[in-house]
């Protein structure tokens, strides 16, 4: 699959050439490729401004990550590097850097259907895993990694989605759409013995209030989950893919 390239100074830390492939989106980042395929960058573009704001919003990510990433632990998890660099505005933009996950897709683009009632049932016994490591985390904290995700073409279509007219649809993906088994933050690999691995290790920046209520209600939609995992762990059907 082909992806736009896109060039800026503010990949100037990572790239020579200053022009990276963008290969996805999601709720507040733009998603780069490196020329060698080796790093993902992401782009906190909605946050740049000045020096010390960007250094303290990157010190709130990268501690974000480090719990997030102890929290599921090695085998589910990969490292990130936070970097400051400015953009030709001369905005202080916070980049993420992350290895990139070669020959792994989405468990949102997984055709379920297509593979063995083994392959189900593994996928099915990591993803049980993965939500006991996160109640666990909750108990003991409060909050939990994002597990499940949104993607976007563009930071136009990211804007057009916070108008107060697409608010319904907005809690009918959140309620209802986005289970486990469609996840855009947790990858599936193609290795021998596949692997998934949660990729987005971003806090919820909104007020206390918010974030009670946000994980409160991801706790409870883990209950839904659960019966999704148990009856794909049975061998019973599972959601069909996404089109």
């Amino acid at each position: 699959m082909q992806f736009p390239s896109y060039t800026s100074v503010v990949f100037a830390p990572v790239d020579r050439d200053l022009s990276l492939e963008r290969v996805a989106g999601g709720n507040e980042t733009e998603v780069y490729r490196t020329d060698d395929r080796r790093r993902v960058v992401k782009l906190k573009g909605e946050t740049g401004s000045t020096l010390a704001e960007s250094l303290a919003h990157a010190r709130t990510l990268r501690d974000a990550a480090d719990r997030f990433a102890a929290c599921l632990g090695p085998r589910y998890s990969i490292p990130s590097a936070y970097l400051l660099s400015r953009d030709e505005a001369g905005r202080v933009q916070v980049l993420v850097v992350q290895p990139f996950v070669s020959n792994a897709r989405p468990l949102a683009e997984v055709d379920y259907k297509s593979l063995t009632p083994h392959q189900r049932e593994q996928i099915a016994v990591q993803l049980y895993d993965i939500v006991r490591r996160a109640r666990q985390f909750y108990r003991e904290t409060g909050c939990m990694p994002d597990l499940y995700g949104r993607t976007s073409r563009s930071a136009a279509e990211r804007r057009q989605m916070r108008r107060l007219h697409m608010l319904p649809k907005r809690l009918w993906s959140f309620l209802v759409q986005r289970t486990l088994l469609r996840s855009h933050n947790l990858l599936l690999t193609n290795d021998p013995q596949p692997h998934i691995v949660l990729v987005d290790y971003d806090p919820v920046r909104r007020g206390r209030l918010y974030r009670r209520v946000y994980y409160a209600v991801r706790w409870l939609l883990f209950l839904r989950d659960d019966i999704i995992i148990a009856r794909m762990r049975r061998g019973r059907s599972v959601p069909a893919r996404r089109r």
